[in-house]
């Protein structure tokens, strides 16, 4: 009987170690199967980052392209603000001298209408 005792207190030794065993290979396992979600979960994340990226890089590209079109533009409608500047800076020279050529014969003729002698 004490044999059978100690055989089963042997026994239960034994289960005792075995059972901390399947806990933690139990726990493990679960842990591993939490650690699997979580990646599978970063990886989701990860490509609906990289779909994000790539349609801001898109985007941008856009962006880019309207802003060298717009720098055209801008360019062209400065060179012309620039011809049409000097064609009426040159129009105004024109009419100043129009003017001062109009007042020289306006004085000219006031001066010899005052000078001349009045017949009455």
């Amino acid at each position: 009987m004490v044999l059978t005792m100690m055989a089963a207190i042997g026994i239960g030794i034994k289960q005792e170690k075995k059972m901390p065993t399947v806990v933690a290979e139990s726990e493990l396992k679960k842990r591993n199967e939490e650690l699997e979600k979580e990646l599978r979960e970063s990886k989701e994340r990860e490509e609906q980052m990289k779909r994000e990226l790539q349609s801001a890089w898109e985007r941008l590209r856009v962006a880019e392209e309207a802003e060298e079109r717009l720098c055209s533009q801008l360019g062209e409608l400065e060179a012309e603000a620039v011809y049409q500047a000097r064609d009426y800076h040159a129009r105004i020279v024109s009419l100043m001298d129009q003017l001062s050529r109009a007042q020289s014969l306006l004085l000219k003729t006031s001066a010899s209408s005052i000078s001349l002698p009045s017949s009455s």
